[in-house]
Parts: structure tokens; sequence; C-alpha cells
């Protein structure tokens, strides 16, 4: 097994915590990473064990609330293969083999994870399979309960983790509408148990990035955030060379962001079941929509949040648009399908002035602005093209969804060749859907 450096590989966001004083956890020291849903958690999580799995060491994954084996077997391989196409790291077939039988994937209904179920799981697998791993991760942990049981609950795990010689990792779910008020800038549900935790870091999404900051390295009188940048959709360290990921997210990884209206919105939401995406479809009271399955009803604070300037809106859309209140939430609610996509794929009729047709524009004009990957799939040319940050480029082929938050969205009258164009996207994309494989194998 070989990587192009010496000891951990140069994307990996561990970097940042071996560049401090106090380097790498020990065995029994527990370190944390919270963020938003749908902010790469997992996905951070698994660069810290594919980083110790390079070096020869053993992980023993532990995924909570009924999480499936297979998606978080499926991020092992996509960050895997976009670390070997970056040329860090060169495998040969016995060696992928080798990493494999060090890393082992578990995954429990319940969402804590005790000692005692952690100790007879782990003495079973040294048992049968002489397997003793040096790091324990822990997704999907519930922080939620009393603060008193928690914290006995992480002492029990440490215990566990020290006598094994292993070192803890863990998520958790911090939320927007609770900003942190800890002296190290330590977010909500992670600050109640900052004196329990040796390492914390925090993801912070960004437009085409995210931000991570290294909050807590040991020492609790550690003050001023040390941050790095990473590759949104893989959560490794970003380099000029490597801004992109090199693969597509697993489809159980991603979320579409919609508005779940009839039309285009639910012509991707159906599809986003089928391929068992996770969605949310951005909506405000009295609004009627086709799409019921993760849906978010907008608050009037919520809604300002995406307010738009009728100066702004008339100079870049080149036309007016109805002064009602109820057209003003739709153009607010757009914000919020895409204000945090990576990806912004649009249906609609192209206008020789460059601007899409109907309130479908303004989600176009929201991610030229926003500088986001922008396409559109336009209706009566039958075919899609791409936003260059200048003008549209016809494309000789279907794009495809690489980003694991992304907008589709567009006109409420869809045709059968825009219907057609957003299936083959699907597939050219992820593949085979999932209930037309047999394959259903779990680790």
């Amino acid at each position: 097994m070989s990587t192009t450096t010496d000891g951990p590989h140069q994307h990996s966001p561990r970097q940042l915590l071996l560049t401090t004083d106090h380097g790498d956890l020990q065995p029994g020291q527990l370190g944390a990473v919270s963020a938003r849903h749908g902010a790469g958690k997992t996905a951070f999580l698994v660069q810290i064990a594919l980083d110790h799995l390079l070096q020869g060491r053993k992980v023993f994954h532990v995924t909570l609330d009924g999480q499936d084996i297979a998606r978080v077997q499926s991020w092992y391989d996509i960050l895997l293969t976009d670390l070997v196409n970056l040329g860090v790291v060169q495998l040969s077939a016995d060696q992928q083999t080798a990493l494999k039988a060090n890393r082992l994937i578990q995954s429990y209904d319940q969402r804590d994870l005790g000692s005692d179920t952690l100790e007879r799981t782990l003495e079973l697998y040294a048992e049968h399979l002489h397997f003793c791993p040096d790091v324990i991760i822990i997704d999907n942990h519930d922080w939620s309960g009393p603060a008193v049981i928690t914290a006995a609950r992480l002492g029990g795990l440490r215990h566990v983790a020290k006598r094994l010689g292993a070192q803890l990792w863990f998520s958790a779910h911090s939320h927007r509408d609770q900003p942190s008020t800890h002296h190290l800038g330590i977010a909500p549900p992670l600050d109640t148990f900052e004196p329990l935790l040796d390492v914390v870091f925090h993801l912070e999404p960004r437009q085409k990035c995210t931000a991570l900051h290294l909050l807590k390295n040991r020492s609790a009188s550690i003050r001023g955030r040390q941050s790095a940048v990473l590759q949104s959709d893989t959560t490794r360290l970003l380099t000029s060379e490597n801004r992109r990921s090199t693969v597509s997210p697993p489809p159980t990884a991603c979320t579409l962001l919609s508005g779940g209206a009839t039309g285009s919105e639910e012509a991707f939401g159906r599809l986003a079941e089928r391929w068992k995406l996770a969605e949310e479809n951005f909506s405000f009271e009295g609004r009627p929509v086709a799409r019921e399955r993760g849906l978010i009803i907008l608050s009037d604070e919520a809604l300002q949040e995406g307010n738009v300037n009728e100066r702004y809106l008339q100079e870049h859309m080149q036309r007016t648009y109805p002064d009602t209140p109820l057209f003003k939430k739709v153009l607010q609610s757009i914000w919020h399908q895409v204000n945090t996509a990576g990806q912004v794929f649009v249906v609609g009729t192209l206008k020789p002035d460059g601007t899409v047709k109907g309130g479908t524009g303004w989600a176009a004009e929201l991610a030229k602005h926003l500088k986001k990957e922008l396409y559109l799939f336009g209706q009566d040319q039958g075919r899609w093209f791409v936003w260059d940050s200048a003008s549209w480029q016809e494309l000789d082929v279907t794009p495809q969804i690489t980003s694991r938050r992304f907008t589709g969205t567009g006109s409420r009258y869809i045709n059968d060749d825009a219907l057609r164009a957003i299936q083959i996207l699907f597939e050219d994309s992820f593949g085979i859907p999932p209930e037309d494989t047999d394959d259903n194998d779990v680790e």
C-alpha cells in the first residue's frame, strides 16, 4: 500500500489536527465533528477512517438509528476512489482487499451506544475474527438525552476504547437557530460535553466549499480557531489543482433541493425517491404542492432570508413580475432551494436575451449570482445547456450530478423530452435504481 506522502495523505482533513502542538488523538481520547444536516459529517468521519486505514490501522465504524450499512460502505468506496483518481493513493488489488479486511461496519437501531454493547461486540470480533480496532467511529450519536446520562455513556465508551488502545470519534448534529455561546465557539449540543472531548471540529458549508474549523485540541485554554478548506462533496482538503470531486457521490448521500410543485419539480422528486435520495422541498403556508416527501414549510422569518430586491430582479431578468405577496414568497422560497446547492438543474424555455422564461428564471439567475454550477434543459431546443459565467453553451452529452446537495426545478408545464432528459440525468449519474438490481449485499 503506497501513498504520495509518508504517513497521512496530504488531502486528509486530519492534517489540520496533526499540525497542532497536541497532534493526533491518543487511545481512549474522544474527538467529535459537528455540522448542520447534510454538511458532510459522515464523509468527514470516513476521511478520518481512510487516513488510518491507509497506514495499516484497523477501524470499527458504528452507524446508529438503523442507518444502512451499504450507505456507509459506499462512502468508503467512493472517497477511496476519489483519492486514487487524484493520484494520492496507489493500491494493488491485494492491498485493496487488505484495506477492507481492516474495516468493520456495524449498524444499530438505537440512537445511542452503551459501553456494554460496544465491549461485547468487540469481544466477539476479537475472538472470531482476530479484529481489534485502533479507531472507533460512532456516527449519528444522539446527544439530546439528559446530560448526566449522556456524559456517563461517554465515560464508559472512553474506558472501553482506552482498554482496547483505540481512539474514539463521534458526529453531532448542530442547528442553524442555535448559535454558539461557548468561549471556544463550540455549538450545541457538543458545548455541554466540551470537558469530556479532546478534539472538536466544526463543518461550515459555504457556496463552493466547506470550511473546517478546529475548535479544540486537548486544551480548553486554546483561543482562536484554526481552519482549513474542504471540497464539499468529499470533505478532503482542497488544493488549487484539485478543487472538484473526481467521482460522483452515492445516491443515498445526495439531497434534492426543490419546491415540490407540479411539473418539473414533481418529476425530479419522483426520481429522487426512486433512487433513494433525500428530498428537501421548500414551500410556505397556502401554496399547494405535489411532493409531500421532505416538505419544509418556511416561516415568514425564513422567507425573508431570500428577499428579492425589485430593482435587482428587473435589471437581471429584464422584465417585471407580479407585485403580489404570493409571487414574492415563491421567489423567496427559491433562494432556499439554491443557496446551499452545489449544482442547479433547471428545466425551462431559454429566451433570446439569455434568461429563462417565467418564475423558473429566478432560480437560474440566482444560481448565476451565487456562482453555482448551472445547467438548463431547454424544452424548445430539446437539449442541455451549461452556463459558462458569461453565456449559455450547448452540451453534446447529458450532465452529471456530482454534488451531494443539488437543485432540481423548472417549469410547471413539462414536455416528454424534458421528462426523458431528467430520467437520463439520474441514470447517467447514479446507474441502475436500487429496486432494479439484485445486488443487495452488505458488509
